[in-house]
């Protein structure tokens, strides 16, 4: 009896061990969505500068991706923006990103390679143009800009685009009339402050970190940019039908804006893919964006305006499958 305590208490730590490891398992597959359903592999996000929007908002998708589909490496390149975004996807050197809708257009029109491959996921929030001008400069349109330098964004950047759609609506020709610069988002606030530039454009959701910065640590303001130039850009075609009036509030910069509106421009922002895409990987990384809609925004304000009733309209690109398998299933 004594010789057989010692195999029955072996027993029962055995079984007892066998029981927890069968509980830990449980709540594992319950807690972590490894199974089968949860798509594999790696998958490539074109965002955008470092202190733009795309950038912050890529950053952020990819931590709510990563709680969603832990099965899913997404790997983030930093990009000039919409041009280059579209052209990375286009050609198969990334898998998903942001453009602009008028960058979009544009890379259509010029029947870019793989262009007929795009395809999108949701239309997410919009981006607001912006003209940044010293507190003291005379410049209050776009027409004053002539003669003057002004930074007008990398080749490859969506800004650059609706610079020059902005400044030739203006009567202005973007090569002659003014000197541009090809400064981004990332140097153009020091070169403002340092003299090098008189003016600098930039397009991005509300608000762009590195405005808000400037605005709090130097007297600037923003250029109103009047509905007047809407009809104007809409007759130019192609890309610029995207562009319609807005309001910047006056909360977006208010050291820059003074308590006050200003009348601007904006374009809505697109998830864009390819049709080769995996439908059922699409389908829940727009149920991602979607759903991630809250947790995003309260770091990245522009994305609390993601709005399912809208994020279907992705022109001017047809939904990918995926995408549109989602929409189907939360179709009230």
């Amino acid at each position: 009896m004594l010789q057989a305590l010692p195999r029955i208490g072996r027993r029962r730590a055995l079984l007892g061990s066998v029981a927890v490891c069968a509980v830990l398992g449980l709540l594992l597959w319950w807690l972590l969505p490894i199974g089968p359903d949860s798509p594999r592999g790696t998958v490539t996000f074109s965002t955008g500068t470092p202190t733009g929007v795309y950038q912050k908002y890529g950053v952020l998708l990819r931590t709510a991706i990563d709680k969603d589909l832990p099965g899913l490496d997404v790997r983030l390149l930093n990009s000039d923006g919409s041009q280059e975004n579209v052209r990375r996807v286009a050609t198969g050197k990334a898998d998903f990103t942001i453009a602009a809708a008028d960058a979009v257009e544009a890379y259509i029109l010029q029947d870019g390679p793989g262009a007929d491959r795009l395809r999108g996921c949701a239309r997410l929030y919009d981006d607001y143009v912006h003209l940044v001008v010293p507190r003291s400069s005379p410049v209050q349109s776009v027409a004053d800009l002539k003669g003057r330098t002004v930074a007008v964004g990398p080749g490859g950047s969506g800004v650059r685009l609706i610079a020059d759609h902005v400044l030739a609506a203006a009567g202005l020709d973007p090569k002659t009339d003014i000197t541009p610069h090809t400064a981004g988002i990332g140097t153009m606030p020091a070169l403002l402050k340092e003299g090098r530039i008189d003016a600098f454009f930039w397009s991005g959701g509300l608000p762009t970190g590195a405005i808000t910065q400037l605005s709090q640590q130097s007297g600037v303001r923003l250029v109103p940019i009047g509905s007047d130039l809407v009809a104007k850009l809409h007759a130019q075609g192609g890309g610029s039908r995207y562009y319609r009036a807005a309001v910047m509030p006056a909360d977006a910069y208010p050291p820059a804006e003074n308590g006050s509106s200003v009348q601007t421009l904006a374009v809505a922002n697109v998830l864009v893919t390819r049709a080769d895409m995996d439908a059922d990987l699409t389908e829940k990384l727009t149920r991602t964006v979607i759903d991630s809609r809250d947790r995003i925004g309260a770091q990245v304000h522009a994305a609390q305006l993601v709005d399912l009733r809208s994020a279907i309209y992705t022109d001017p690109l047809e939904l990918h499958e995926g995408a549109r398998r989602y929409y189907r299933s939360v179709k009230p």
